[in-house]
């Protein structure tokens, strides 16, 4: 039987969307968290901002549940290299980062818990453990592009995950951790690098429109990372452990050297 994924009637991606209606701005939030990083010297970088914790784009070290994508991913899959080939030939290719693609080829993620613990590796209880345990491995299908209604700057694909019985897998494992319930699970992948006009930004909401609908890649996930990063790109960034489905408890277990990302 093929497999049945959550569709945009239960998730928020459509109600997050870009207002197109005018020109596309960068945002304070990507200006505080992503400029920085990207075109530091760039005229509308906010450095810094009183309570947020951000220096340049640089935060102390928080740590996150993620859902890793294999590495080489993109290029493994037509439909992603289709996708690539259009924003390059776009009229606002020349604002796309694009040197930043192949620094982050190896941390591709979408973060399912956030903001777990700063510092050290939080503790992952016996129960939580237990639940994450209970939980098989499922698909996920990503579609793109999307450009969200928050950093606004950043184009995310969309990952739909396997249907299930009430909620979602991605929900459960929110559950697990005591999270709300939440309905956008989001792969940043391409970063702008400054502002579009007008003409730019219809250019970007067709192309848009046109990807809704195509699945870019299929994966199983049956793991998770937690990931410590110093930075919301996680250029600077740690896996500290491999968390397993379906897999009786201690689901926990040290990740490989190969999974440590400086």
């Amino acid at each position: 039987m093929p497999t049945e994924f959550c569709c945009d009637d239960g998730l928020g991606y459509r109600r997050s969307l870009t207002d197109f209606a005018g020109p596309l701005a960068l945002d304070e939030s990507y200006r505080l968290a992503h400029l920085p990083l990207l075109a530091p010297e760039h005229p509308r970088v906010i450095p810094r901002l009183d309570g947020r914790g951000y220096e340049m784009g640089r935060h102390a070290e928080i740590f996150s549940l993620v859902m890793p994508l294999p590495q080489g991913a993109p290029e493994a899959s037509p439909a992603w290299r289709e996708l690539d080939a259009e924003l390059r030939a776009s009229p606002f290719a020349g604002k796309i980062a694009w040197d930043l693609l192949p620094r982050r080829a190896d941390r591709l993620h979408a973060t399912i818990v956030g903001s777990l613990g700063r510092g050290e590796p939080p503790a992952i209880s016996p129960e939580i453990r237990a639940q994450l345990a209970a939980i098989a491995p499922f698909e996920v299908e990503l579609r793109g592009l999307f450009s969200g209604n928050v950093n606004r700057g950043r184009l995310y694909l969309r990952a739909y995950p396997q249907r299930g019985a009430g909620m979602n897998p991605f929900q459960q494992i929110q559950q697990a951790f005591g999270r709300p319930a939440g309905d956008l699970y989001l792969v940043g992948y391409y970063n702008l690098l400054d502002d579009l006009d007008a003409g730019e930004t219809q250019a970007l909401a067709a192309l848009l429109a046109r990807w809704w609908e195509k699945p870019l890649l299929r994966l199983t996930v049956d793991a998770l990372w937690l990931m410590g990063a110093t930075d919301d790109l996680v250029l600077e960034s740690r896996v500290t452990e491999t968390v397993r489905l379906g897999l009786p408890a201690p689901a926990l277990t040290s990740a490989p050297d190969s999974l440590q990302l400086r």
